[in-house]
């Protein structure tokens, strides 16, 4: 009987059809020891080839080799993330970027929802306890002065998202929230909008009042009289917008443009004009802030600062690696990134209606 001809087993990741260090190095001209220097300590590597390297890992859908991690008697890190409110669009957003990332650099991201000024405390505690190696606080728990304290008390890197930390000693990533909210304003006053409302953010975080602030000083800056009916108080949630909305359409005098805090309100304002009989953007401008997935999934898509939320993420988990091994070293010196913010022009603004 005739044989039966086999081409001979393979071991290598390429018969497999599982990427390896050495296909990303190939392709990407550098060294494995390059790309395993972006996995595992990405910020030493330039960023041009950084990126390049990443970008290859991604298309090649490149998976950490946990065996061979464990061989080489690597540890793998672990980092804990609180955040206030999944169904929140920044959030969600930042959420899924952040664990994409750590899922390249084999970092184990364990994500704790919790109540500001309620439980913040304990579920914070519980992570640390729990033996993690680093601790991101996201908004509005990154500026809890309580949960700051907790995070340099406990001997562990922490990483702030937030606008307000530039000064302090944790780490943080964070964009120019007063000079993002200047520019919209001054884009709407170069659409000939004078009436302008402003939904604020939740009073309690240190963005509320930078935006607020970039608000005031762009009118101020333009001669523009501030009315402070004009300025209604939300609280970054949806429903918050809807109620802010019905306030500031209600004035006898209102607005022409509408500006919220985040883009979740801006999406509830478009909504409650459309509730009103009123056409965004033909009768009513409306814009938002942070370019969050829900920016282009309301119609129209909203015009918006972008905030790089995703880019934010990841540089957040690639921070906390190299924090977290200075940690071990016993260099304890904090370190502040500032991104950078656009101006998003898309359906929702358009040049001041004459009155009738």
């Amino acid at each position: 009987m005739a044989g039966i001809s086999r081409k001979p087993k393979s071991n290598s990741a390429r018969h497999r059809g599982a990427a390896t260090i050495a296909d990303i190095a190939e392709k990407a001209g550098v060294s494995k020891m390059t790309v395993s220097r972006v996995l595992s300590a990405p910020l030493t590597v330039r960023e041009d080839t950084r990126e390049r390297v990443m970008r290859i890992i991604t298309e090649l859908h490149y998976t950490p080799n946990r065996s061979a991690r464990m061989l080489s008697g690597a540890r793998q890190l672990r980092f804990g993330l609180l955040h206030n409110n999944p169904r929140s669009s920044y959030i969600m957003d930042f959420l899924i970027s952040a664990i994409e990332q750590a899922s390249l650099m084999d970092v184990q991201l364990i994500a704790r929802g919790c109540r500001l000024g309620e439980d913040d405390a304990d579920v914070l505690n519980s992570l640390i306890n729990s033996g993690i190696d680093a601790i991101i606080l996201t908004p509005p728990l990154c500026d809890s002065l309580l949960l700051q304290e907790l995070v340099r008390g406990c001997d562990l890197p922490g990483l702030l998202v937030s606008t307000n930390a530039g000064g302090t000693e944790i780490s943080s990533v964070f964009i120019d929230e007063p000079t993002a909210a200047r520019e919209m304003i001054q884009h709407l006053l170069a659409l000939g909008h004078r009436r302008i409302g402003f939904i604020a953010g939740e009073p309690a975080l240190a963005a509320s009042y930078a935006r607020q602030t970039g608000f005031v000083e762009a009118l101020d800056a333009a001669g523009v009289a501030l009315d402070p009916a004009l300025i209604v108080q939300g609280d970054f949630t949806y429903r918050s917008g809807l109620q802010a909305a019905d306030r500031l359409l209600a004035l006898s005098d209102r607005p022409t443009a509408i500006f919220a805090s985040n883009d979740d309100m801006a999406a509830a304002t478009v909504m409650t004009a459309r509730r009103l009989g009123l056409d965004v953007p033909s009768e009513l401008t409306v814009c938002g802030f942070d370019d969050s997935w829900i920016a282009t999934s309301t119609y129209p898509e909203l015009t918006t600062i972008r905030q790089p939320i995703a880019d934010m993420a990841v540089h957040c988990v690639m921070m906390l690696a190299d924090l977290a091994k200075a940690f071990e070293a016993g260099n304890r010196t904090a370190k502040h990134l500032m991104m950078s913010h656009e101006l998003i022009v898309r359906g929702s603004d358009a040049v001041v209606a004459p009155k009738a």
